[in-house]
């Protein structure tokens, strides 16, 4: 597993996600589940709506408009996986994770799930997210921006991958750089300006870069 420390460079990162990681969704099916409160939200969708394209909310009022993609591949790393569903969060442009409450259950409101094709494909619309603060340090400091992915095989668990961070991100230091590097880290990715909007792409390989927080 993977040191919280090295992997975003401080833990920051880790406590942000652990404090979202039970959220809950918008969309719930007409029952909801007894364990609804506690599941992940990667299962709080409607499954009529799930396709490989999503766009997350607020997407047309942001400035720094970011679509995201790429192709989910079986852990061979050539064969294309479908039906894999792919779900990610993220804070807003002022790195503050905006939040609305459902059913007694707070969730975070700048998310979406995608559910990939034949060819493994998948699309986001999403917002290029501004940077978080660190929790436990005095003075605050500031850290990468991110996007944190889950990913859903059929019939296996939900496990996290690691972030997606930015590769002209100046909080992304050539220091943390370093350790990402060591440790095989592949979640950063580059921005390209195309009609108005960011695109990044990022090909997802299964069960590798898994990050070593639940």
């Amino acid at each position: 597993m993977k040191k919280l420390l090295i992997l975003f460079c401080s833990i920051w990162l880790m406590c942000s996600f652990s404090s979202l990681n039970a959220q809950d969704s918008p969309v719930i099916l007409e029952e909801v589940p007894l364990n609804y409160k506690k599941r992940s939200p990667l299962y709080d969708y409607s499954e009529k709506q799930l396709n490989n394209t999503d766009t997350i909310p607020d997407f047309e009022r942001r400035s720094n408009k970011l679509k995201i993609t790429g192709t989910i591949y079986q852990s061979d790393g050539v064969t294309p996986a479908k039906d894999i569903i792919l779900y990610i969060y993220q804070p807003d442009e002022d790195g503050n994770y905006n939040t609305k409450k459902n059913k007694g259950k707070r969730y975070v409101n700048h998310r979406g799930w995608v559910k990939t094709d034949a060819d493994g494909r998948y699309t986001f619309y999403a917002f290029v997210p501004g940077s978080t603060f660190e929790p436990l340090t005095y003075p605050r400091k500031i850290g990468p921006k991110q996007i944190h992915p889950v990913i859903k095989e059929p019939g296996l668990p939900e496990y996290n991958l690691d972030a997606f961070l930015f590769d002209d991100d100046p909080y992304l230091t050539e220091r943390c750089r370093k350790k990402l590097e060591r440790i095989g880290y592949e979640g950063i990715v580059k921005l390209n300006k195309e009609e108005g909007l960011f695109v990044a792409s990022r090909d997802i390989v299964l069960k590798q870069n898994i990050a070593s927080y639940k």
